[in-house]
């Protein structure tokens, strides 16, 4: 018995010494920390991401993740830069940093297929021959224009009467209602909800008019070195974020919830129905028909860039296999 306790207090002593050496109890081990930069204010895009943080699944995997808003150039840049590890986009405007050979990579697609189309006042867009003559909003992509005049051609319209205007509304519906503008481009989950429940409006989702236009938007990117030097902390960081989304999959209400609470800005305070409701809609988009949340189809990530090369919306061919990787995730 004396061995033992012998044996039991050289024990406490050896961990204790360990724990003292590290300046830290035992049980606990330092946390990877990472950045991962938003592409705007929190919204339904970003749910999975605050409910990983919430529900601790970041802790889970031993990261300890800061999520930012960008400040200073765009998330991409950053990202590119290597300021953030990971960041989010949009596979039309990563087009430009492809070309660029900026080092960055998608590892996951928020959303499996494109939500993004065109709203219009009620009666102006039947068809997107419907353009003709419109006040159009943009922030003048060459990539958006070039996919805007072919669905108004294609309908039997002339874009050379579309009025493209370089600004974008905070809140479209009442920029349409208030005859602003005519239409402009837009993500379902966010202003079509709003426009659902503001009045009656045209929309016409991009991809129903073309098949290329069903592309990634939005995607989850990271740095290139990161990735080559850390591969083990992307993959747990995905895993982490693929339950936070898997979550929001089957709470949309609670996510819905965890995403207002996080938002430092504000914005959502109040605005708790309409935020439940695109976080129902958006909750049966993020997976859809996919086989799990994520996965990039490499066929149709690369017939929209075919298309933009043949269109002329880049001028610069993009290779096929360019820019993304299932490879990290689970």
């Amino acid at each position: 018995m004396k061995k033992l306790i012998a044996l039991l207090m050289a024990l406490v002593f050896v961990f204790a010494a360990a724990s003292c050496g590290s300046g830290k109890p035992a049980s606990e081990t330092e946390k990877k920390k990472i950045v991962l930069c938003l592409d705007y204010t929190p919204n339904t895009n970003h749910s999975g991401i605050f409910a990983a943080e919430k529900n601790g699944y970041f802790a889970d995997e031993n990261l300890e993740v800061e999520i930012i808003q960008p400040e200073e150039g765009t998330a991409t840049e950053l990202c590119a830069a290597g300021k953030v590890q990971l960041a989010i986009d949009f596979q039309d405007y990563l087009a430009p940093s492809y070309i660029q050979g900026l080092g960055i990579t998608a590892v996951a697609a928020i959303v499996n297929h494109n939500t993004a189309g065109i709203l219009a006042r009620e009666g102006e867009l039947e068809t997107p021959k419907g353009l003709e003559g419109d006040k159009y909003a943009t922030y003048m992509a060459p990539i958006e224009l070039a996919m805007t005049d072919y669905l108004c051609k294609n309908a039997g319209g002339d874009p050379s009467k579309i009025n493209y205007i370089q600004d974008y509304p905070t809140n479209a519906a009442e920029a349409l209602k208030n005859k602003v503008f005519d239409s402009l481009c837009i993500y379902y989950a966010w202003d079509g909800i709003n426009a659902e429940m503001t009045g009656k409006f045209d929309f016409a989702f991009y991809k129903d008019y073309e098949d290329a236009f069903d592309y990634y938007s939005p995607v989850i990117i990271a740095n290139n070195d990161f990735l080559a030097n850390d591969a083990e902390t992307a993959k747990a960081a995905l895993r982490a974020i693929k339950k936070g989304y898997e979550f929001a999959i089957e709470n949309p209400d609670e996510a819905a919830e965890i995403l207002i609470a996080a938002d430092e800005t504000g914005a959502l305070a109040g605005r708790e129905e309409f935020v439940k409701k695109s976080q129902r809609w958006i909750s049966g988009q993020y997976v859809a028909d996919g086989e799990s949340w994520g996965v990039i189809d490499a066929g149709r990530w690369d017939a929209f860039y075919k298309w933009c090369y043949e269109n002329k919306a880049i001028d610069t061919e993009i290779p096929a296999g360019t820019g993304f990787s299932n490879d990290y995730l689970s």
